[in-house]
Order: C-alpha cells, then sequence, then structure tokens
C-alpha cells in the first residue's frame, strides 16, 4: 500500500523536479524528500528518476507512474476538499482580485470548478491596477486578492507560491538590448526604468524596480505607470524600460515592445494574499481550489 507521504512526495517531485523545492512546498527537509523516493524506488523495483548534479527527470517508469497516479490523487483531493467543505458550512459571497491577465484566467477556472461543488456560493472577480497594490484587501473592497510577491503588509496572510515566472525586461523594439538574447541586471545602469507606485509597498517596488545595479550603479527612474498598458505605451514610445514576467510577452504583444529574458534576475513569485482578521472557510477553501487548478 502506498503511503499517503510516499503518495506526495512523488508526484510534488514529479511536478518540480527539484529536490529542494518539494522539500519546501511539502514542509519537510530535503533529505526526507530523498529517502522517501529511495524507499519508494526499493518498493517498485526500479529508479523512478534520474539524477544528475544538474537535473531531475522521470524515468519511463516514472513518468508512467506519474500518468497513472496523478488523475486518481485529484480525485481523492477533491473528494476531500468537498467533505471538509460541508463540514465547515461553506457558503457566501467572495470577491477575488488579480493582477496580471494570466492570474485573472486561473481565478476564473478556479471560481468555475469552485461553484461547481459549492453552487449555494457567489464568486466575484475583477482586475486591480499595477499601482493597486494590496489596497483594495486593506480598504475590505477584495476578499482575497492573486498577486506578485513579496507581500509583507502587517494584517494580512499570503498563502504559499502559486507560480514561479522567469524575468524579463520590457524593451523598445529600437533599443540596443533589444536585439540581444539575454540582458543582465547591470545592463539597466544608465537605462530609465519605466515604474509604478500608488498602493505598492516599498518592500516590493525595492523587489521589482531595483534603484540599483548588483555592482551599485544608479538604474536611473523613467515614466510612473498606473497600470500595464501605460507601461506597454512608455517602452514602445522609447522612454524607458521595464520588468516583468515572461508569461507577460504572451498576454501584451505589442508593436514596438520586445520581451527579453533577464538572466541574473530572480523569479516573478506570485501567491495568494488576504485579511487575516476576516479569513473564514469560504476563503480558505476558495483559496484551496485556487491552489488545485495551477
Amino acid at each position: 500500500m502506498l503511503e499517503r507521504h510516499e503518495l506526495e512526495a512523488f508526484l510534488t517531485l514529479a511536478e518540480e523536479l527539484h529536490f529542494g523545492r518539494t522539500a519546501e512546498r511539502l514542509g519537510v527537509s530535503t533529505g526526507r524528500i530523498s529517502q522517501t523516493v529511495k524507499k519508494l524506488e526499493r518498493r517498485v523495483g526500479t529508479p523512478l528518476f534520474e539524477r544528475t548534479s544538474r537535473s531531475v527527470r522521470l524515468t519511463p517508469v516514472g513518468r508512467r507512474l506519474d500518468d497513472d497516479l496523478r488523475p486518481a490523487h485529484r480525485q481523492i483531493l477533491a473528494a476531500l476538499e468537498r467533505a471538509t467543505a460541508a463540514g465547515r458550512g461553506v457558503h457566501g459571497m467572495l470577491r477575488a482580485g488579480f493582477g496580471a491577465p494570466w492570474s485573472g484566467e486561473l481565478l476564473a477556472a478556479a471560481a468555475d470548478a469552485f461553484l461547481a461543488r459549492h453552487p449555494g456560493c457567489e464568486i466575484h472577480i475583477r482586475e486591480v491596477p499595477l499601482d493597486g497594490g494590496v489596497r483594495p484587501l486593506q480598504d475590505a473592497e477584495l476578499d482575497i486578492l492573486l498577486t506578485a510577491f513579496p507581500v509583507r503588509e502587517p494584517g494580512l496572510t499570503t498563502g504559499p507560491v502559486l507560480a514561479a515566472e522567469p524575468r524579463v525586461l520590457l524593451v523598445p523594439a529600437a533599443h540596443p538590448l533589444a536585439r540581444r538574447e539575454s540582458v543582465s541586471l547591470d545592463d539597466l545602469a544608465g537605462v530609465p526604468l519605466v515604474t509604478t507606485a500608488g498602493a505598492n509597498s516599498r518592500s516590493w517596488l525595492d523587489a521589482h524596480y531595483p534603484a540599483r545595479t548588483p555592482s551599485g550603479a544608479v538604474i536611473p527612474r523613467g515614466p510612473v505607470a498606473a497600470s500595464w498598458q501605460e507601461v506597454l505605451s512608455h517602452v514602445s514610445a522609447g522612454r524607458g524600460v521595464s520588468p516583468g514576467s515572461a508569461r507577460g510577452a504572451r498576454y501584451h504583444p505589442r508593436p514596438g515592445v520586445s520581451y527579453v529574458p533577464l538572466r541574473d534576475a530572480p523569479p516573478v513569485e506570485y501567491g495568494l494574499v488576504w485579511p487575516t482578521a476576516a479569513e473564514n472557510a469560504l476563503i480558505r477553501a476558495f483559496a484551496e481550489a485556487v491552489a488545485a487548478q495551477r
């Protein structure tokens, strides 16, 4: 019989293909994940993963096991979620917000799945502008928000990272940087950076719009944008460059704007945030539904 911790370790590692991230998601040590996988491989009688110093890959047997187990695991989780929600009495209206278009699609898919299980609930979804930060949560206009981390404001609870997107630089198509295969943070020295402000915290702005390069050179401030459409307009007009996530290239294609990978920048991490004092069964159940859709 496959134990629950073995199942979760295998399926999470098959998804992440990284022992450290798997351990972080499951809240255990990397050694524990390694031991659990080795134990499972001994039981199966063959390796499930190919490990090198640089990568982790599923073996053909491991891929087949993942294909066989994952649908059943989703059904088990859904059944447990329905039973738990019934016991907690999930009901009422939830107001959910998002910042990036792709995250809006994720919330919509989660809402459809959630309402199929809880037809007595209501889910209202709306977009939060780039300069909105977490203010709609603080002003009680929203109950939960899918946004880019970090979020460190008091009174707010952050869920786990749901997505990590490679960071890119939005560059005017005629700019010399647009002809490169990738750029580094040090390439931003002397290049005006289109930024945002509004309700965003200083820690959030520093994480996404640094004032200096890693070597200490000043990154000059360019125009301040309130929305992604304003960012794109400033960049296409040649007024500066701006950081973003790789997925944005698929949602914001625009003549005059090139998306160049930022090779030495950390990924943009996204997750859910909600007011700690307002947390209830509905918020918790919807957060679980969103995590199941990623």
